[in-house]
């Protein structure tokens, strides 16, 4: 049952995408408030009633540093070869309204380090010695260059972000959104597989009857593991969701055994999807809830991966159910992190089935699945 909770928020996310995003910088590092429910034994899966939660790291920075430090969670950059040390946050406005769509680099000398692209906020996230450890840095030797232009000298600071204001207007980007779901089809998956089958049409109707603005697009990713019956299949992007529904509807949970699965070969294919550059919206929900092998040519893709998403202003976003560990937790937030994203999690409160993994998170709102995906999907497409 534990990823069936997944597939049922994004199909409920998309229903409700058309309506306005909430505002806000990511160097307000507030933490939400926790609110606790008691669970109902024996609930069937359906729709509206898995619970979950949003963590954002960037948010709470300081939070997330300080966590770090402890043990064993101190351990787990080493583990996937990750590192968030040195984190460069840029606000990026042009007359005085903020700039989405605008490619930032970081170089370091004359040699381009990290590549984002700024959100519908103005909001971009770089980082340096991202998949290598580096103790110390002189960040008098880092630049920022907006598109083309060479713009200030980058700082680096726990909670500081480099505001960049341009005097000049820039190109706007269109009204597409983007929304892709790369999903764990092995055998555990089988509930949320289902439930995905039945009630995502139903969702993206309703967000392109109520959103006459926006032109929504979807795609998927499904994917196993070496020796299943398939590794990787997907749907490309289409405005009609019959063909996505369709395509859905074609796929059943199996195979898998062993813990791991092919995340490294699903976030290739997602990243091949055909995304526009100029899109308003890029967003693809990880819906899993195991890791990826841990062996140097796996790490070492899903590093190159990651790094494309960031470049390719692809915000990932990591929907985890009950089957994961702690590595696999910091794993995912690393993830969303590289990628200007947020850390989403199924939680008990509904008394939906496993007893699933406590978050190592500060005080986090419980929200209905379904309800925290349309939260996400407006705040990242207004």
């Amino acid at each position: 049952m534990k990823k069936l909770y997944f597939l049922s928020f994004i199909a409920a996310l998309l229903l409700s995408a058309c309506a306005r995003p909430d505002d806000g910088m990511h160097d307000d590092y507030s933490m939400h408030s926790k609110e606790s429910k008691g669970g109902q034994g024996g609930i069937q899966p359906q729709g509206g009633l898995v619970t979950a939660g949003e963590w954002n790291d960037l948010d709470n920075w300081a939070f997330y540093q300080k966590t770090l430090m402890k043990e064993p969670f101190k351990g787990f950059p080493d583990d996937w070869q990750m590192y968030t040390n040195h984190r460069i946050a840029v606000a990026l406005t042009a007359k005085n309204k903020p700039a989405a769509n605008a490619t930032v680099t970081l170089f370091r000398n004359d040699t381009p380090i990290w590549t984002a692209k700024t959100d519908n906020l103005g909001r971009a996230e770089l980082w340096v010695g991202a998949f290598q450890k580096e103790k110390e840095l002189n960040p008098t030797l880092l630049r920022l260059k907006v598109n083309e232009q060479w713009v200030s000298t980058a700082t680096i600071s726990e909670t500081q972000v480099n505001r960049i204001a341009l005097d000049e207007t820039l190109p706007s980007p269109t009204n597409q959104v983007q929304i892709a779901f790369m999903v764990d089809a092995t055998g555990s998956m089988g509930d949320e597989l289902e439930f995905l089958k039945m009630d995502l049409k139903k969702v993206i109707n309703e967000v392109q009857k109520t959103n006459t603005q926006l032109k929504i697009s979807t795609a998927t990713v499904f994917y196993r593991d070496e020796g299943d019956e398939y590794v990787v299949k997907h749907s490309l992007f289409t405005e009609d969701i019959n063909q996505t529904t369709e395509f859905i509807s074609q796929q059943r949970a199996d195979g898998g055994g062993d813990f791991p699965e092919a995340v490294d070969k699903a976030l290739v294919q997602l990243n091949q999807l055909q995304w526009q550059p100029e899109a308003r919206t890029r967003i693809a929900f990880l819906v899993l809830d195991a890791p990826p092998h841990n062996k140097p040519a796996v790490i070492s893709s899903i590093q190159y991966s990651v790094k494309t998403a960031a470049a390719s202003g692809i915000k990932l976003i990591p929907v985890v159910a009950s089957g994961i560990d702690k590595t696999t937790e910091f794993l995912m937030r690393f993830i969303a992190m590289y990628t200007n994203g947020t850390y989403v999690f199924i939680t008990d409160h509904s008394g939906i089935g496993n007893k699933h993994l406590e978050p190592s998170v500060g005080e986090y709102q419980v929200e209905k699945l379904s309800d925290l995906m349309v939260r996400l999907i407006k705040k990242y497409s207004e």
